[in-house]
């Protein structure tokens, strides 16, 4: 899986190669050309001139003052039509979404309020969220897809730390997590959510699969603004305990998060013998649409 580790190493290399001035040819690469020989070629290139028809030039020169005006004028209306697109967008995902402060009194199925909030017949999210850990970052992508009781969710997570061995290398882990959903509490206020299925966590010395149960909460506080919480845990072949907890603020279809996270993980002594756990936290915040 592609690395941070990997991705500075390609960086550094593609650095040494543009920094090179040598025209030496390199092991199954032919050489490039020197700058001195692409302008001698340049200038000799401009010695030799097409003959033209006479008046040609002329003509040329009138035509391009309005092929500029023509040009200028489609690009201004290009301009102008994107911007509207992009205030059309932008209002419609303020104006959607499940989380809608207006209630309307619809026919009750069970006791629970249709299509308002976290009671919605079905709802689709995803978001983007990151935030320092230690002596490094951690960052989630995160997709689901529910219905009144059942759904489904997955996360993954990439954490870069500094390394603990003195060097001045980065350690990454990658969490990956799919869930089954249930909700217990399907009101219009609050969900409440169990859930059931597998995560995945890339080492850098090996490759963890296991079982995952979760439980998740979002309850309404005051108008847009809700409480976040959830909980995650693997108990074998490695252990993982994640927890989190947030303000989610929503601007129709748009969610605006922040809270704190804790995580510990312990990889029950698979690799040497020896048993490695570490603890990550700290703040996150994120960006979502939820519809």
């Amino acid at each position: 899986m592609f690395s941070l580790r990997s991705a500075l190493c390609a960086f550094l290399a593609l650095g040494l190669l543009l920094g090179t001035t040598s025209a030496e040819a390199r092991f199954g690469k032919r050489s490039r050309p020197s700058q001195s020989d692409s302008k001698k070629d340049d200038d000799k290139n401009d010695d030799t001139h097409e003959a033209s028809p006479v008046g040609s030039r002329d003509d040329d020169d009138d035509d391009r003052p309005r092929r500029r005006r023509s040009n200028h004028r489609r690009h201004v209306s290009s301009g102008a039509g994107d911007v509207v697109e992009g205030l059309g967008f932008l209002a419609f995902v303020l104006s959607s979404g499940n989380h809608r402060l207006t209630v309307v009194d619809e026919p009750r199925q069970r006791g629970e309020l249709r299509q308002e909030r976290h009671a919605a017949p079905l709802s689709f999210r995803l978001g983007l969220q990151g935030g320092p850990v230690n002596s490094g970052g951690a960052g989630d992508f995160f997709i689901g897809l529910e219905g009144r009781r059942f759904g489904f969710d997955a996360r993954v997570t990439g954490i870069a730390v500094d390394a603990d061995d003195g060097t001045d290398e980065t350690d990454n882990l990658t969490l990956v997590e799919a869930h089954l959903t249930w909700a217990l509490v399907s009101l219009e206020r609050a969900r409440l959510r169990l859930e059931a299925g597998v995560s995945t966590a890339n080492a850098p010395d090996i490759t963890f699969v296991g079982p995952s149960l979760g439980l998740s909460l979002e309850a309404c506080l005051a108008g847009p603004l809700d409480f976040e919480a959830r909980a995650q845990m693997t108990p074998f072949p490695y252990r993982q305990v994640d927890a989190s907890a947030a303000l989610a603020l929503h601007l129709g279809a748009l969610v605006l998060r922040g809270g704190y996270r804790g995580m510990v993980l312990d990889d029950a002594g698979q690799v040497d013998g020896v048993v490695h756990r570490d603890g990550f936290h700290g703040p996150f915040f994120g960006l979502g649409l939820t519809y």
